[in-house]
């Protein structure tokens, strides 16, 4: 008998990256490596279930700075690039490990796997777009969207032309790409500020989710927790909240799956075990050592002692963790089941690149929880938000709490001694970019083209990766220099633009880097 839901939820994004004034850039690695470890094998995953007639439902946001990149020439040609560079690498290592029985085998099982990756790349033309929206046009698959750059909500409150900027930009861009409108929204950090629903309505969005003390704070307090979504007061939005137990099951390294000892090391790649000589044409061309993804080592304990990893155990304990992962689901639903009177809804959501990144055999899990919820139980389904709401139209209506996720939950990772300091320039642009908007209603030619790279400066340093990388103190520099970047090219087109003299062949070049969102139109932000 069915009992309860279970909402399984990928958040999936990275920050616009992308250098075409250099040969290689290091940050741009981010994305190749999520191709590589997250997305192909996700995507592989999702194809093996649709292949044995499994149903099943996934939620996953793909952020609009993600799908820009996943959908550029250029750094499609640069992946062919890094994952060619991969395979030739992995044929050295099967070389080098012929003697050494643990590692060769693990050697052949990267090769293959790169193989994998570049096959499945280039079978949907280089754009693993493609590949998503044909898994949701499978029903499978639940894609919803995200702000423009991956904008932090709540501290934007200054300029509301920027907030709407943001969601109508990352609608327009949704629905270029995927042929429809989305209909539920992540917001970036899961930061709600009451009244932002209200801009959520006004673009279409139906639902979007919080961290647990939004729905837990809300006024009045939802007599159902987090296990039933509420319509917000006045727009009937509808918001899902973050259950805590399940999430923490598989997000934390300490106490959830990933921390298990026979999974594979993270931190130990020979990228920087082997000897500089022999990785040289594999890392940075300047020389600094980085990851290549090919690991030969398991968590096995503290310290540099580490055990060789062995792929048939860590599998195994994958299938085992579903199980376990099932098993506990069950109790809480039979649980609340009873208490509530009504099915009650278990929202699970994380990073996708928790799934292969970081916990290697996430994707495996992920595969075995979906069979065995799909062959070996009836007592919890999986459903994504669209089809719960339409199953239960009824849904106590309140007034949720501001909140976000992450330290503490209150903004605080956003907005510290860090990275504070960017948030009265980022506001003065926005009310610049107001200024801009209402002097020039109905551009045209050079003066449109401006505005139109004003906006895409604007929201580039609106993402909030860049103070999240300022306040984790990691590509502190990177992040720093990005934001400048483009507050800086942002005020010369103000100034151009209020001067009459704009310099056309410098915003030819801003437009061949700072290139996302084709389609933008300056107007939106108002």
């Amino acid at each position: 008998m069915n009992k309860g839901y279970l909402c399984l939820v990928l958040h999936t994004h990275l920050p616009y990256v992308r250098h075409p004034e250099y040969e290689n850039f290091l940050e741009e690695d981010w994305l190749y490596e999520a191709i590589t470890e997250t997305y192909i094998p996700l995507l592989d995953v999702f194809q093996r279930l649709v292949n044995d007639g499994i149903d099943f439902r996934v939620t996953m946001s793909l952020s609009p700075s993600l799908l820009s990149m996943l959908t550029d020439s250029l750094l499609q040609s640069r992946y062919l690039r890094h994952i060619d560079k991969l395979i030739e690498l992995a044929h050295k290592e099967v070389e080098r490990t012929r003697f050494e029985p643990d590692f060769h085998k693990l050697a052949i099982m990267y090769l293959e796997r790169f193989n994998m990756c570049r096959a499945t790349f280039v079978s949907y033309g280089n754009d693993l777009t493609k590949a998503f929206k044909k898994f949701q046009d499978l029903g499978k698959v639940e894609i919803i969207t995200c702000s423009a750059t991956h904008s932090y909500l709540p501290l934007m409150g200054v300029s509301a032309s920027s907030k709407k900027a943001q969601i109508r930009t990352a609608v327009r861009h949704y629905e270029k790409i995927f042929g429809l409108p989305p209909r539920g929204i992540w917001l970036p950090e899961c930061g709600y500020n009451p009244g932002d629903d209200f801009l959520l309505k006004e673009a279409g969005l139906k639902y979007f989710f919080t961290d647990a003390h939004g729905i837990l704070h809300a006024t009045p307090r939802p007599k159902y927790g987090v296990f039933a979504p509420i319509y917000c007061r006045g727009s009937n939005v509808a918001c899902f909240g973050r259950d805590l137990e399940s999430s923490k099951q598989v997000w934390s390294s300490i106490e959830g799956y990933p921390g298990d000892h026979n999974y594979r090391e993270f931190y130990r790649d020979i990228g920087f075990d082997l000897d500089y000589d022999y990785v040289r044409g594999y890392i940075s061309p300047d020389g600094i050592r980085k990851n290549t993804g090919i690991k030969y080592f398991r968590i096995s304990g503290n310290g540099d002692d580490k055990k060789p990893y062995v792929a048939a155990v860590a599998r195994q304990k994958a299938a085992d963790h579903a199980g376990n992962f099932i098993f506990n689901r069950h109790r809480q639903v039979e649980f609340l089941y009873e208490l509530l009177g009504k099915k009650p809804i278990i929202v699970s959501p994380y990073d996708t690149e928790l799934f292969g990144h970081w916990w290697f055999e996430g994707p495996m899990w992920l595969e075995f929880l979906i069979r065995k919820l799909y062959y070996d139980q009836s007592m919890v389904r999986m459903i994504n938000p669209m089809e719960y709401l339409q199953e239960n139209p009824l849904n106590q209506v309140v007034s949720p709490s501001m909140s976000s996720w992450g330290y503490k939950g209150y903004s605080e990772m956003w907005l510290q001694g860090a990275n504070d300091w960017i948030y009265r320039h980022l506001h003065e642009a926005s009310l610049k970019m107001d200024e801009l908007v209402k002097a020039h209603a109905d551009a045209d030619g050079l003066v449109k083209r401006s505005l139109n790279q004003s906006l895409r400066e604007l929201l580039l340093a609106q993402g909030s990766d860049w103070a999240f990388i300022m306040g984790t103190g990691t590509h502190t520099n990177y992040a720093v220099k990005r934001t400048k970047d483009h507050l800086l090219r942002f005020s010369k087109l103000y100034e151009d633009i209020k001067s009459g003299a704009i310099d056309e062949n410098w915003l030819a070049d801003i437009e061949s880097k700072d290139n996302i969102f084709p389609e933008i139109d300056y107007r939106v932000h108002q």
